[in-house]
């Protein structure tokens, strides 16, 4: 979906980074809970002194099966011997990049961590970028503590290094804390904000003056199997919107162009574990008094499936090079520190949806359609300006009803009726399912999905009014091929897997919320959360 544009409130959004935890859990009506691992757990030898933590934006964890017979490296090892939940989720509505990335190594929900949406994650202009190449950033938003908050609680010589082509990516899992953050920008060259520093590690500026991704200009993306291993069509108008459906697909021979665009190619992912691995080494991580956390976020299998979708033959072609990149990541890391002393976990932010126009409808549903209410959120607009209020003072975007509450109220625009009759109007809009007042989400039975999935979505003191839920399998808007952003399966259910000393290998099928990511990996180097989480030690996955 697309981000908030507004001159509305979201501005003054960005001021909203103290509500106590308590409160939140409190009003959202969540039991906050979570095992204590205030030790190293007696049945495993010695604690991790490194905890690897993989994201791949926008798996679905269908993408481990269904692609299983041909991976062979990372995924592969990972299948084989990891702790795996098949019954995952990103159990929240707003599935996008910077709350699934805030979730995962937090223990809690986007309603307790402040990290509502892409456009009110990590974007401030007071952080600017150290060379240039994109938007100020930095965690300010970002509420409460995260895992290497915890390690450093235990003992403060633990580290971290967090990658990721996005800054989101990079910032998020690592919440607040100064540590090292990098991330890919528009110029070509890994950077960070100022939040972290004024200046790069001599480490980084090697790295950058390599220019790899210039060496990539003119290069195709081509299938990295024989054809008959792929058996989805390859020319599909959907694809891509009709612009480019077909492999091969190729890079700019413009330098410049050629680096900026690498994001959309498998090789931004080879690009990122290299810089990562380059990191660990220079920084020695892994290899200190006290257990260190890196974390690598892979952003390309999310630009595949916005410009492809997730039924393309580029997605399948995509997942069995990110296995041989995972693969890479693994197998170096082993040459570099014993691997009896590495863990992994390996999740995603979101998953995502199948376009609308390949899905079939399910007996006696709708059909998926695309859908868009620009024109009611118009219509309103209008309606608050009669009143004499700003017009800007409503917006909706990202699937609720933002409003600025003073400026209406000043006006005599009772909240109340106006959250009632959007609400009224947007379930008659075609693709529309529900549309729940979310005053009334907080009081709701979380036994429904949808609704626990709300409630974990948005902090009580946001000024949202309405949140839209649609039909299954239909998306907002038409700006890519494949979106993520619903609270249905379809962009909740996502991998979840433990690998390494200490854990267990094999499937389990109970439900595990990403929020329990982080309480288990401080379970096993003896640390524990500093705060009330929602998540909770997976205690099935650990020998």
């Amino acid at each position: 979906m697309s981000g908030i544009g507004l001159a509305l409130g979201f501005r003054r959004l960005v001021g909203f980074a103290a509500l106590p935890l308590a409160a939140c859990a409190q009003a959202a009506g969540q039991s906050a809970t979570v095992e204590s691992g205030g030790s190293r757990p007696a049945n495993v030898a010695a604690a991790p002194r490194l905890i690897v933590m993989i994201t791949v934006d926008q798996m679905r964890y269908d993408y481990l099966e269904r692609f299983s017979s041909q991976y062979q490296s990372g995924l592969a090892r990972l299948i084989k011997g990891g702790a795996i939940y098949t019954n995952a989720y990103q159990d929240h509505a707003n599935t996008e990049t910077a709350p699934g990335h805030a979730t995962i190594l937090s223990g809690r929900e986007p309603y307790r961590t402040g990290i509502v949406l892409n456009a009110i994650g990590v974007p401030d202009s007071r952080y600017p970028l150290i060379g240039g190449g994109g938007p100020g950033a930095s965690p300010f938003r970002f509420r409460g503590a995260a895992l290497i908050d915890w390690m450093k609680a235990k003992d403060r010589r633990s580290r971290a290094l967090s990658v990721s082509r996005k800054d989101r990516g990079a910032i998020l899992p690592i919440g607040r804390a100064k540590e090292n953050v990098y991330w890919y920008a528009s110029n070509g060259k890994f950077t960070t904000s100022t939040y972290y520093g004024d200046s790069l590690p001599t480490w980084v500026q090697r790295f950058n003056a390599r220019r790899i991704p210039q060496q990539y200009a003119g290069k195709a993306w081509e299938p990295l199997l024989p054809l008959s291993a792929y058996p989805e069509p390859d020319t599909v108008s959907v694809e891509d919107l009709g612009r480019d459906p077909a492999f091969p697909h190729r890079l700019s021979t413009d330098t410049v162009a050629a680096a900026r665009d690498l994001i959309g190619f498998p090789w931004m992912d080879e690009l990122t574990v290299a810089f990562a691995l380059d990191g660990v080494n220079a920084m020695r991580l892994g290899s200190g008094p006290a257990p260190d956390l890196l974390a690598v976020s892979l952003s390309t299998t999310d630009a595949v499936g916005h410009r492809f979708g997730m039924a393309s033959r580029e997605m399948h072609d995509q997942m069995i090079r990110l296995d041989r990149t995972i693969g890479t990541l693994i197998d170096s890391l082993y040459k570099l520190r014993d691997s009896s002393t590495i863990v992994f976990a390996l999740t995603a932010d979101h998953a995502v949806t199948l376009p609308p126009e390949l899905a079939k409808a399910e007996p006696g549903a709708p059909p998926p359609m695309r859908v868009d209410l620009s024109d009611l959120d118009k219509k309103f607009r209008s309606a608050i300006a009669a009143r004499g209020a700003d017009s800007s003072a409503v917006d909706f975007e990202d699937a609720m009803l933002f409003v600025d509450k003073d400026a209406l109220e000043k006006k005599g625009i009772k909240l109340d009726s106006l959250a009632r009759a959007f609400a009224e109007e947007a379930k008659r809009e075609p693709g529309v399912m529900r549309a729940d007042l979310f005053q009334t989400i907080l009081k709701a039975d979380t036994t429904d999905p949808i609704v626990r999935r709300w409630r974990h979505a948005v902090p009580p003191d946001y000024p949202v009014l309405v949140v839209v839920t649609l039909n299954h399998g239909s998306v907002w808007g038409s700006y890519a091929t494949g979106i993520h952003g619903s609270p249905w399966d379809d962009d909740c259910h996502v991998p979840l897997v433990f690998y390494g000393p200490g854990f267990a290998a094999g499937r389990r099928d109970e439900f595990a919320g990403v929020v329990s990511i982080g309480p288990t990996l401080a379970h096993m180097v003896g640390a524990s959360p500093t705060e009330p989480v929602d998540g909770h030690v997976l205690t099935s996955a650990i020998r």
